[in-house]
C-alpha cells in the first residue's frame, strides 16, 4: 500500500471519495474509536452521493466528534495505492473546533479523545502517520 500527495484541484474533484480531517480542541488532536474496534482514527469517512468533498469533510467531523462550531481548511489531495494497483483518492482537510458537542445518536463513534500526539494503536497505521506528518509541513506545525 501506497500513500501519494497531490495539490489541491490537480485531481478532479468528482474522483474523491474520502474525506479526513486533521482535528485540534484546546490544543489537542481529536482521535476518534469506532464502536466496533480497539484502534484510534483520525476523523473522517466516505463521500455521499450528491455531496462536495467539503461537505463530506464537515458532516463527518460532526458525526464523528461532535463538533458544533468549527472553522475548516482544505490542505491537500492524497490517494492510496492498494497491492492490486487501484487507487483511492481523498480530500485532508485541518480543522480548529471552538465548540465540542454530544457526538449524534447515529455515531458509530464509540470514542473521542483529545490527545497530545499520534496514538500507537491505530486503525490504518501505514496511513494515518503519513496524513498527519504532510498535514503538518503543509501547516507548518
Amino acid at each position: 500500500m501506497h500513500v501519494h500527495f497531490y495539490e489541491l484541484n490537480s485531481i478532479d474533484d468528482s474522483k474523491l471519495k474520502y474525506a479526513v480531517i486533521l482535528t485540534r480542541y484546546n490544543n489537542e488532536w481529536i482521535y476518534v474509536r469506532h464502536k466496533d474496534r480497539q484502534t484510534w482514527e483520525i476523523p473522517g469517512g466516505r463521500r455521499e452521493q450528491n455531496e462536495s468533498i467539503e461537505e463530506t469533510a464537515r458532516r463527518e467531523l460532526y458525526e464523528e466528534t461532535g463538533a458544533k462550531t468549527f472553522e475548516l481548511y482544505p490542505l491537500l489531495i492524497y490517494s492510496v495505492t492498494h497491492d492490486s494497483g487501484e487507487e483511492s483518492y481523498g480530500g485532508l482537510f485541518y480543522s480548529e473546533v471552538t465548540e465540542l458537542g454530544s457526538l449524534p445518536l447515529e455515531s458509530e463513534i464509540g470514542q473521542v479523545s483529545c490527545m497530545k500526539e499520534l496514538p500507537s494503536n491505530l486503525t490504518y497505521p501505514s496511513i494515518q502517520p503519513q496524513l498527519l506528518d504532510k498535514g503538518l509541513k503543509k501547516l507548518c506545525l
